[in-house]
C-alpha cells in the first residue's frame, strides 16, 4: 500500500499479523470422533460378547462346572486344573477370583483349595488372546446374524445357549474389528502416533511405565480379556510395536485383581486373603517377569518369530503357566503368610448367603450349587435338633446350653431361609436357563420345608417346658413313645437329606415304608393316649402336651414327606 502527495511517493508497508499463526497440522475434530466412537463402539460390542459367550458356556457346561466345584479338594494341582477349566468355560479370570471369594467367605472353599483354583484361573484367562489369534474378524458379523436368528426362532434350550455362545463370539470379533477401523486414525494423525510413541519398552523404566498404564486401563474397563483386545488391535495396527505391547499385558494382569480386592470388602477374614493372594501373586510374577524382560521377550520371538497377535497371545499364556509352576511348591508358605499377615478376628465370624450375591450372579451354574450347599446344611441343622430334643426331653433337669443352642440353631435356620429366598429371587431375575430356574424354585420350597421342620421341633420343647414350669412331665412310657417316634422321624428326615445330596430319586421309594410307619405310629398313639384317658387321670396340660407334641411330630413328617416329593421330582 502507498500513499502520494504531488511529487513525492511515500511508501508505507504494512506487515504485522492481526491474528495469531495457526498451529500447523491441526487435529480434525472429525478424526477425534471417529477415534473416540469407534473405540467406545467396539470396546462395548466386546465386552458384550464376552458376556455372550459366558453365559452360552455356563448355561451349556453348568453340570460340569458344578462337578469340578465340587472336586477341589487339598490337592494343589487338581484345584489350579478346576480353576483353569472353569476360566476357560466363564472366559473371565475377575469372574473366577471373584466366585473363589465367595465361596471362601460361606465357608464351602478353604484358603489353600482358593489359592490353586486362584492360580489356575490366571491360565485359564489366556484362552481369550488365542481366540483372537484365529482372525476371524470379517467372518464376526455374518457369525453373528446367523447365531442371532438361531437364539430369537429356535425352541430348545440348549440349542439357544449354543447360539448365544457363537452370537458371543461374533460380537467379540465384530467389535475387535470396529476398534481396529477407529485405531487407523491414530496411524493417520501425527499427533496421535507421537503420544503412544511416548510408551517404549525399552528400557526397565519403559516397561514398568507401559506395565502401569496396562494395569491402569484393566483397573478402569475390569476386564483384562478387553484390555488385551485392546493392546492386540493397537499392536496389529502398527500403532505400537510388540514389547510394548508385552510390558502392557504384564500390566493387565495386575490391574484385573481390582474386581476381587472389591468383591471381599465386608467379606471373612478367609476371603480377603484369597483376594489378597491375587495381588500378591500376580505383583510377584510381573516383578520377575520385568527384571528378565529382554530375554523373555527374545523367548517368545524365537518361538513365535512373525504373527503379531500370536505373539501377545504366547507372551500372556506363558508368563501365567511359568508363574503358576514357580509358585505351586509354596501354596502352604503362602496361606501361612496371609494368615500371618492379615489376623482373623477375636469374635468367630459366621458366613452369610446374602454376601455372595454381587460375587455369583455372574455365575448362575454355580451360585445354585452354593444355595443347593447351605439346603443341605439346613437339613443338617434338623437332624441335629431332632438328636438335641430327644436328649432334652429326657433330662431330669434340662441343660440350659443345649435348650440355649436348640433355640439358637431354630433362629439361625430362620435367617439362612430368608437368605436364601433373597439369594434365588435374585438370581431368577437375571437371565438363567430354564433347568437352573426350575431348581432355584424348588430351592425356594426346600428351604421352606426345612424352616418349617424347625419351628416343629422347638414347638415340641416349649410344650415340655410348659409342663415342667408347673412342675409336670411326661410319663415314662410317654418319654419312651416320643423317643421312639423321635427315632423313626429322625432316620427318615436322614434318608431324605441323603437322597437330596446325591440326587438320587430312586432313594426315596425306599422310604415309603417308614413313612408310612412313623403315620400309623402317631395315629396309634393318639388313640391310646384318648382311651387312657377313660381309664386313668391324666394332667390336662399333660394331655395338651401330648397331643400337641405328637401333631408336631406329623408336621414333621409331612414337610419331610413334601421335600422327598420335590427330591423325588413328584411336585
Amino acid at each position: 500500500m502507498s500513499w502520494q502527495s504531488e511529487s513525492v511517493t511515500i511508501p508505507i508497508l504494512i506487515d504485522f499479523p492481526l491474528f495469531p499463526e495457526r498451529p500447523r497440522n491441526p487435529v480434525d475434530l472429525d478424526k477425534i470422533l471417529e477415534l473416540v466412537f469407534g473405540l467406545v463402539g467396539g470396546l462395548g460390542i466386546f465386552l458384550l460378547g464376552m458376556k455372550n459367550m459366558s453365559e452360552g458356556m455356563q448355561a451349556v457346561a453348568g453340570a460340569g462346572l458344578r462337578r469340578m466345584i465340587a472336586a477341589v479338594t487339598t490337592n494343589r494341582v487338581l484345584a489350579t486344573l478346576v480353576g483353569m477349566f472353569v476360566t476357560c468355560v466363564i472366559q473371565s479370570s475377575s469372574i473366577t477370583t471373584v466366585m473363589v471369594v465367595g465361596f471362601v467367605n460361606s465357608g464351602l472353599m478353604t484358603l489353600t483349595q482358593a489359592i490353586g483354583v486362584i492360580m489356575g484361573a490366571n491360565i485359564g484367562t489366556t484362552i481369550t488372546g488365542w481366540i483372537l489369534v484365529l482372525k476371524v474378524g470379517k467372518y464376526g458379523l455374518p457369525l453373528l446374524g446367523a447365531s442371532a436368528f438361531t437364539y430369537l426362532f429356535s425352541k430348545g434350550d440348549r440349542p439357544r445357549y449354543w447360539a448365544m455362545f457363537f452370537m458371543g463370539v461374533g460380537m467379540v470379533f465384530f467389535g475387535l474389528e470396529l476398534m481396529k477401523d477407529a485405531c487407523e486414525v491414530i496411524r493417520d494423525t501425527p499427533q496421535f502416533e507421537a503420544w503412544f510413541q511416548r510408551f517404549q519398552a525399552d528400557s526397565y523404566w519403559g516397561v514398568l511405565k507401559c506395565a502401569m498404564a496396562g494395569c491402569i486401563l484393566t483397573m478402569l474397563v475390569q476386564s483384562s480379556s478387553a484390555t488385551l483386545g485392546i493392546t492386540i488391535t493397537l499392536a496389529t495396527t502398527g500403532v505400537i510395536e510388540y514389547r510394548t505391547a508385552a510390558a502392557l499385558v504384564l500390566g493387565e494382569n495386575i490391574g484385573t485383581t481390582i474386581t476381587a480386592i472389591l468383591a471381599s470388602l465386608g467379606a471373612t477374614t478367609n476371603a480377603r486373603r484369597a483376594a489378597y493372594f491375587h495381588v500378591i501373586f500376580n505383583m510377584l510374577g510381573v516383578f520377575w517377569i520385568t527384571l528378565i524382560f529382554p530375554w523373555y521377550i527374545d523367548l517368545i520371538l524365537r518361538m513365535v518369530p512373525n504373527d503379531v497377535t500370536m505373539q501377545i497371545a504366547t507372551t500372556h499364556t506363558v508368563f501365567n503357566i511359568a508363574n503358576t509352576l514357580l509358585f505351586l511348591p509354596f501354596v502352604g508358605v503362602f496361606a501361612k503368610l496371609l494368615e500371618r499377615v492379615v489376623p482373623g478376628k477375636v469374635l468367630k465370624e459366621k458366613p452369610h448367603l446374602t454376601d455372595l450375591d454381587i460375587r455369583m450372579l455372574e455365575t448362575p451354574a454355580l451360585a445354585i450349587e452354593q444355595s443347593r450347599n447351605e439346603i443341605l446344611k439346613m437339613g443338617t441343622g434338623c437332624i441335629k435338633m431332632l438328636g438335641w430334643l430327644n436328649e432334652l426331653l429326657n433330662q431330669p433337669e434340662q441343660d440350659a446350653q443345649l435348650v440355649e443352642r436348640l433355640k439358637h440353631r431354630e433362629k439361625v435356620l430362620d435367617n439362612v431361609q430368608d437368605e436364601i429366598s433373597h439369594f434365588v429371587t435374585h438370581l431368577l431375575s437375571g437371565n438363567v436357563p430354564l433347568a437352573i430356574a426350575d431348581e432355584a424354585r424348588q430351592q425356594l420350597r426346600l428351604a421352606d420345608e426345612y424352616e418349617s421342620i424347625s419351628d416343629y421341633i422347638d414347638t415340641i420343647l416349649k410344650f415340655d417346658q410348659k409342663l415342667r414350669r408347673v412342675n409336670l412331665r411326661f410319663s415314662e412310657g410317654q418319654l419312651e413313645e416320643l423317643h421312639k417316634l423321635n427315632t423313626l422321624v429322625t432316620d427318615y428326615l436322614t434318608g431324605v437329606n441323603l437322597a437330596y445330596r446325591d440326587d438320587n430319586p430312586d432313594a426315596i421309594r425306599k422310604l415309603d415304608t417308614l413313612n408310612s410307619q412313623i403315620r400309623k405310629q402317631i395315629k396309634q398313639l393318639r388313640k391310646e393316649h384318648l382311651d387312657d384317658l377313660s381309664t386313668r387321670e391324666i394332667a390336662p396340660q399333660v394331655t395338651v402336651a401330648h397331643l400337641n407334641a405328637l401333631n408336631a411330630f406329623g408336621r414333621v413328617r409331612d414337610h419331610s414327606q413334601n421335600i422327598a416329593e420335590v427330591v423325588a421330582g413328584e411336585k
